[in-house]
């Protein structure tokens, strides 16, 4: 039944555009969650890129969000287009934007603010239509308490907020979840298939 309300809510939040911040346990499902959303919207035809924002280098966030121009530094031989202009029209997902620095939440803020743009070297602004959701699995409101996380970037990506519930809370869904993973790992590798409660 949880779960059930949880999906009732991904078809509600997927007919608005506005940032959504989906909160979760690890291994409970937030990038399908975010997948989900941006599939039932009417961005689904669109690219949705994921971006795991842990995996980030401090020092390129604004190249792999923004991308550069052609000079922009030593090694810009040819222009990149950005996460940004990748996801352009459909959705970009922050997974564990906790992880941010510094300095990356304020790039990302500037961007959210007014939906545009500067790739590094370039001498103009670019309007992205980019529909942002932003996941997390440890209690960003604590952070801002904590001066950790920027209360205004927290503003800008919770606009709408889903919880995505633990599997303890999600009576057998552990079971269907383990057999779907055993007939996959069946199928991959050409075994005969297992039920994890052999009568």
């Amino acid at each position: 039944e949880v779960f059930k309300r949880m999906l009732a809510a991904i078809r509600k939040i997927a007919g608005y555009d506005a940032p959504v911040l989906i909160s979760g346990e690890t291994g409970s499902g937030t990038e399908l969650a975010a997948r989900a959303i941006h599939y039932q919207s009417r961005r689904s035809d669109k690219p949705f890129i994921p971006v795991n924002c842990g995996a980030l280098p401090d020092l390129l966030i604004e190249n792999e969000l923004f991308g550069h121009c052609r000079g922009a530094y030593t090694d810009a031989r040819e222009a990149q287009s950005g996460l940004i202009a990748q996801a352009q029209g459909g959705t970009l997902f922050l997974d564990e934007v906790d992880a941010l620095s510094a300095k990356a939440q304020v790039s990302l803020l500037r961007f959210l603010q007014d939906g545009t743009y500067r790739p590094l070297g370039g001498g103009r602004l670019e309007a992205a239509d980019v529909r942002v959701l932003a996941a997390s699995n440890v209690d960003l409101a604590q952070r801002v308490l904590d001066e950790r996380f920027r209360a205004d970037l927290h503003y800008r990506i919770n606009v709408m907020e889903l919880r995505v519930p633990p599997l303890r809370e999600r009576g057998n869904d552990n079971v269907l979840l383990a057999r779907h993973s055993l007939a996959e790992a069946a199928s991959r590798y050409r075994l005969p298939p297992r039920d994890p409660h052999p009568q």
